[in-house]
């Protein structure tokens, strides 16, 4: 193999750029060289690619988001599309793929592995909601960003004798919330998984006022089922004790150097996915397994979803008392 192509695609996620960098510099140590397609499977299907050398990932270790930039497209989900990216890769005489990204980039990836294209894939999503991995690229930057709003507020909430709901991302997993309310100790946690009703909050916002706090915090995934304003106005409304504010932390959590966990997850599985695609592997996934980094199958990555673990549900109760 003397030519492979890298995307980063879906969500942007600090320690995308130490990926790519560990890709392109683990590949000139193999003789292989490295293109870089801008704008994800947009671009592919564009055959928006170019050569990357040591001079194009110097300097981006320490850089949010990612210098190959991202986008979604409804195209390349259709076989049509997928056979035109395919092309395109022909026409560049690309011999493999390493693709960056979540749960939707991954499905990308098992189509063109499917096609026959050598891919392997790189976890990246703050979410943590990808199977087979301990953590992905991302999490860690997005947790310590959110523990820091946490600090934050408790500060004015005590001051001011509040209770403060954070809306943190998370459409589909609360893990995000979950860490961030026990790390951040927070009163309350709502996750999609398993969401408190409105009435329960109220519940223990009151009961934080009755025990003599002088503040609440409640971390709110944003797949909760009800709108963070709509909690609001229940709890405004409802006597907890509290006055009620809102904060939503939006893109924030996307943006940012990586943290020293995330560039050093991010190297590791970039030379890894560098090596098992040398190596003639396929169709697989590199993840993180304890303290290795092991092989997980693009198909059960696709089709399985990442539990949160019920310990930590206890956990978050516990320590909220």
């Amino acid at each position: 193999m003397k030519r492979i192509a890298i995307m980063t695609s879906g969500g942007d996620a600090p320690g995308m750029n130490a990926a790519i960098r560990a890709v392109v510099r683990a590949g000139m140590d193999h003789g292989i060289e490295v293109y870089g397609i801008r704008q994800a499977y947009t671009g592919l299907l564009n055959g928006d690619m170019s050569l990357m050398t040591s001079r194009e990932v110097s300097g981006i270790l320490q850089r949010g988001g990612t210098v190959l930039q991202t986008a979604r497209n409804e195209e390349f989900k259709t076989p049509q599309g997928q056979r035109k990216a395919v092309r395109r890769l022909n026409e560049h005489e690309i011999e493999g793929m390493i693709v960056i990204g979540g749960d939707g980039s991954l499905r990308g990836a098992m189509a063109l592995q499917k096609l026959g294209i050598p891919t392997i894939g790189i976890p990246a999503s703050i979410d943590n909601d990808i199977w087979g991995t301990n953590m992905s690229i991302g999490v860690d930057t997005t947790l310590n960003i959110i523990l820091d709003a946490l600090d934050r507020l408790r500060d004015t909430a005590t001051s001011h004798n509040r209770a403060f709901l954070l809306e943190v991302m998370g459409r589909n997993c609360g893990y995000l919330a979950l860490m961030g309310g026990i790390l951040g100790g927070a009163e309350v946690v709502v996750t999609p998984e398993k969401a408190l009703t409105m009435q329960e909050v109220a519940a223990s916002m009151q009961d934080a006022y009755t025990r003599g706090k002088s503040h609440a915090i409640a971390v709110i995934a944003e797949g909760a089922p009800y709108k963070i304003t709509e909690l609001a106005d229940y709890l405004n409304s409802h006597d907890t004790g509290f006055e009620i504010r809102i904060t939503i932390l939006g893109h924030i959590q996307r943006g940012g150097s990586p943290s020293a966990f995330d560039r050093l997850l991010a190297t590791r599985m970039g030379v890894a996915a560098l090596e098992r695609i040398v190596a003639g592997e396929s169709g697989v996934m590199v993840g993180l397994d304890g303290r290795v980094i092991s092989n997980v199958l693009l198909e059960d990555v696709t089709t399985k979803t990442r539990p949160i673990s019920e310990e930590y549900y206890a956990m978050a109760y516990t320590l909220s008392r």
